[in-house]
C-alpha cells in the first residue's frame, strides 16, 4: 500500500484526484498506476484501470489469475467491473468512498449475480493516510 500511496501522491501533484494503485502477484510489483485522467482526456484512465493495462500488458494476458490490486480508493463501479474481469484475486483498499465506490457502497458489483468473478475484498488498508490526502486535496481546490 506504501506504493499505492506514493502514485497518489503524484497524481495530486499533477492537478489529479490522488488515487494510486499496484498489481502485484507473489510478492512481486508488476504494475503501478495512478489518475492519469486530466493528463490523458481519458475519463477511464483511473488508477486502477491504469495498473490494470500495465499489468495486462507485461503478462501479455487479459487474465491476471492470482493477482493482487492494491488501491487507495474503494472502487467505482468502471473500476470494479474492469477487476472482475481480470479475474484479480484479492483486493486491498484504503478509503472507503459511500459517493462514488462499488465495492462496500453503490452498485455493490461483486455481489451481483452478473458478476462472473468476484475476489477477496480487504478494506481499511492504509484508511487514514488515503482519506487524508484525499481531504487535503479537495479542501485545497475548494480554496
Amino acid at each position: 500500500m506504501r506504493l499505492a500511496l506514493a502514485e497518489a501522491q503524484a497524481a495530486a501533484r499533477d492537478g489529479e484526484v490522488p488515487v494510486g494503485a499496484v498489481v502485484a502477484r507473489g510478492g512481486e510489483i508488476l504494475a503501478v498506476g495512478r489518475n492519469r485522467m486530466r493528463e490523458t482526456s481519458d475519463p477511464s484512465a483511473h488508477a486502477e484501470i491504469v495498473a490494470l493495462r500495465a499489468a495486462g500488458e507485461r503478462l501479455g494476458s487479459s487474465r491476471l489469475d492470482g493477482c493482487d490490486l492494491w488501491v487507495t480508493l474503494e472502487p467505482c463501479a468502471m473500476c470494479a467491473g474492469a477487476i472482475a474481469l481480470a479475474r484479480i484475486e484479492r483486493l486491498y483498499f484504503g478509503a472507503a468512498d459511500p459517493k462514488g465506490g462499488a465495492v462496500l457502497h453503490g452498485a455493490l458489483l461483486f455481489g451481483q449475480p452478473t458478476c462472473h468473478h468476484a475476489p477477496e475484498v480487504y478494506p481499511g488498508i492504509g484508511e487514514a493516510e488515503a482519506g487524508a490526502l484525499l481531504r487535503s486535496f479537495f479542501r485545497e481546490r475548494r480554496g
